[in-house]
């Protein structure tokens, strides 16, 4: 039974989601999260019932149904008491919110760690540094904020979060998947699969003024760049990786496959970097759980995110899919997750 500090709170978890970053913790740690020392427990989206609250706890009750998101695995975190995948975990209050009557445990579990990345890459200052829901919209137009990847997790939570702020959001999803992004607010959708993808988005902002943009998925970076440049936006939030890690998350062993993988990242990366700057585009790599330090994470979680709810301009979005009950089921999940999924948040209930 862990024991919580004075500002977190005591849950029996009810329901988890899982991540990619879930996989690719598990299959590649020792390389991309070398701090974390085993065992381990993973996982970031967590719902469930409180049912102990530390002394400096003001928002959340006992029996109180709350959902929010675990920071275990990060550097300096503890990974045993803070971990998603386990009957009971620690949630900071500052990351946690009440779950209302019109969600069930298994909807609230897809929104912590998708919804904290997508507020970071767009209202952390190092980001896109747009305004929150709620604050003050200046005179003339709002602009418009470029969300490559609008069908994934954090897309969805992004479209949702921008348009709550006031922005118009164009994004790209699959043909399949485009009239649910539509749903969410997006004005404008393009199948990114599209060879003229670019020419579209540049022709649906149609002249307006860009924000930035939000680069999800294989591909999305350098796309995004050549969106900006042709726009006149200056700010490219970045929340993926150039080559995936799913061939790596696999194998028992990383080396020597890693050392291409790794390559291609870095070389990647720095090409990308490059020629944002020579675009006059400041580029940024975001880490969802970096709100957990600064006064947005607990503006988000206290106060955006029940009022955006309670409004309906959040939803659970990707819709959630079960796949399983108990601990068990959870690797399983893991595996089918990065065999790919498209527009879903699995959901294990424990």
């Amino acid at each position: 039974m862990p024991t919580h500090a004075t500002d977190e709170v005591l849950v029996r978890v009810r329901a988890v989601a899982v991540n990619p970053v879930d996989w690719v913790i598990q299959g590649t740690s020792r390389i991309t999260y070398r701090w974390l020392r085993t065992p381990a427990v993973l996982g970031s989206d967590v719902a469930g019932e409180v049912v102990a609250v530390g002394a400096a706890v003001k928002r959340l009750r006992v029996g109180q149904h709350v959902f929010g998101l675990a920071t275990g695995t990060d550097r300096g975190r503890d990974a045993l008491r803070e971990g998603a995948f386990q009957q009971y975990t620690t949630l900071l209050e500052r990351l946690a919110a009440p779950t209302p009557d019109t969600l069930a445990d298994e909807e609230a579990a897809v929104f912590p760690l998708a919804l904290s990345t997508a507020a970071c890459a767009l209202f952390q200052p190092g980001q896109l540094g747009l305004r929150m829901p709620g604050d003050p919209a200046p005179p003339g137009p709002a602009g418009v904020v470029v969300v490559w990847g609008g069908s994934t997790s954090v897309g969805m939570n992004a479209v949702q979060l921008a348009c709550a702020a006031g922005y118009d959001v164009v994004t790209t999803a699959s043909a399949k998947n485009a009239h649910t992004v539509l749903g969410l607010g997006a004005s404008a959708v393009v199948d990114h699969r599209s060879p003229s993808a670019v020419d579209e988005l540049v022709a649906a902002i149609a002249g307006r003024p860009v924000v930035g943009a939000v680069a999800l998925g294989a591909g999305s970076t350098d796309a995004s760049i050549d969106v900006l440049s042709r726009t006149g936006g200056t700010r490219l939030a970045m929340a993926s990786t150039p080559v995936s890690l799913d061939t790596l998350a696999g194998r028992r062993r990383l080396f020597p496959a890693m050392i291409p993988v790794f390559t291609r990242i870095g070389l990647g990366t720095l090409r990308s970097t490059l020629r944002a700057r020579r675009r006059g585009i400041r580029a940024a790599f975001v880490w969802g759980s970096s709100l957990r330090d600064d006064d947005m994470g607990a503006r988000l979680w206290g106060e955006v995110v029940p009022r955006a709810l309670a409004e309906g301009a959040l939803r659970a979005a990707p819709a959630p899919v079960v796949v399983g009950e108990g601990l068990g089921a959870i690797q399983g999940a893991l595996d089918r997750q990065r065999a790919g999924v498209s527009a879903q948040k699995l959901v294990v209930r424990l």
